[in-house]
């Protein structure tokens, strides 16, 4: 495994390392489903260990994830080992009983909640997970305050920020000034890396770390999903009502999976390694977090994480998905 440091901090992350959305199952806030299908804890700390034992050390989480259940979940596989990982966290989609999540009472009572959830003393990256506070960002100032409070507390090592538009990133890096943003990125959208891009261009400018969210597509760029059988979630899933899972959306991109299977292999462990190995080249990503259910598909992720990708492999996926 290798690893990355995080902006101009001295925190070093494994380049793949796991992101822990679906350990929450189904969810809803306020009525909308923001949630996986349930796992089977039980698999999911095989799954935890065995990346542990390749190397992995950062796990990304957030408070809305099954509205704390993940993070409890993270900490009872972790237990008394958990000091010896990067963990990250997020406020900004539970609003709990406030009117807006983003109101620096409640995130400050999110950031003790998590730690009580988490079983630790900090978090190592606290996330804003959106760039929406409130209209005319009339909680903006304040959140940043309170986040900075957490952070001379020492409850928070690292401030982060998560968004999903080049209009947030631009409005909010020169405010927030976070060590590390985070947001999708995969082969077939990678607009936050893109050279001489508006959020590309801050990276740059103040030094600041990438953590691709999404880098598999959810599943898509291993080619698990048929167009003509095209799958089915249940109530309490996001993927529901997700586009890039309706029939002509996956019609669209099937000709290309075959064309990565052509070219790297048709295995799960070696797409996985196109799709993830494609973000790593670039120098701004600090690590791709890809989702996880079980055992085999932690695998799967890691099968690839010695074999960066060449220029030449590296130009062949670009030209892919830009035609």
């Amino acid at each position: 495994m290798k690893y990355r440091k995080l902006g101009k901090s001295d925190v070093e992350v494994s380049e793949i390392s796991l992101g822990c959305w679906t350990m929450g199952g189904l969810n809803w806030v306020n009525g909308v489903p923001n949630g996986w299908a349930n796992v089977d804890e039980k698999e999911i700390t095989e799954a935890i260990n065995y990346a542990i034992d390749e190397g992995v050390n950062h796990f990304d989480n957030a408070d809305v994830y099954g509205n704390g259940k993940a993070e409890r979940m993270l900490a009872r596989i972790l237990g008394k080992r958990t000091t010896n990982f990067i963990i990250a966290t997020k406020v900004g989609w539970f609003p709990g009983t406030a009117e807006q999540a983003y109101e620096p009472k409640h995130i400050r009572h999110q950031c003790e909640q998590s730690l009580i959830n988490l079983k630790r003393e900090y978090i190592d990256i606290y996330y804003f997970h959106h760039g929406n506070f409130g209209e005319n960002d009339k909680y903006l100032d304040d959140a940043i305050e309170v986040i900075y409070k957490l952070k001379d507390e020492g409850k928070i090592r690292l401030v982060g920020q998560s968004a999903y538009s080049h209009n947030d990133f631009e409005k909010l890096i020169p405010k927030v000034k976070p060590d590390v943003i985070q947001s999708f990125a995969s082969a077939m959208d990678d607009r936050f890396l893109e050279d001489d891009t508006p959020t590309r261009k801050l990276l740059d400018e103040y030094q600041i770390s990438f953590i691709a969210f999404g880098p598999l597509a959810q599943g898509i760029l291993l080619g698990k999903y048929n167009p003509e059988n095209p799958p089915t979630f249940e109530p309490g899933d996001h993927r529901s009502s997700a586009e890039r899972f309706k029939p002509e959306k996956l019609a669209t991109v099937q000709p290309k999976i075959e064309k990565l299977k052509n070219k790297f292999g048709s295995s799960n462990q070696e797409l996985s390694r196109a799709a993830l190995q494609y973000l790593l080249y670039y120098n701004e990503v600090g690590a791709v977090i890809p989702g996880f259910r079980n055992l085999n598909q932690v695998k799967s992720n890691l099968a690839g994480k010695d074999n960066p990708f060449s220029d030449d492999e590296f130009k062949f996926m670009k030209e892919l998905f830009n035609d």
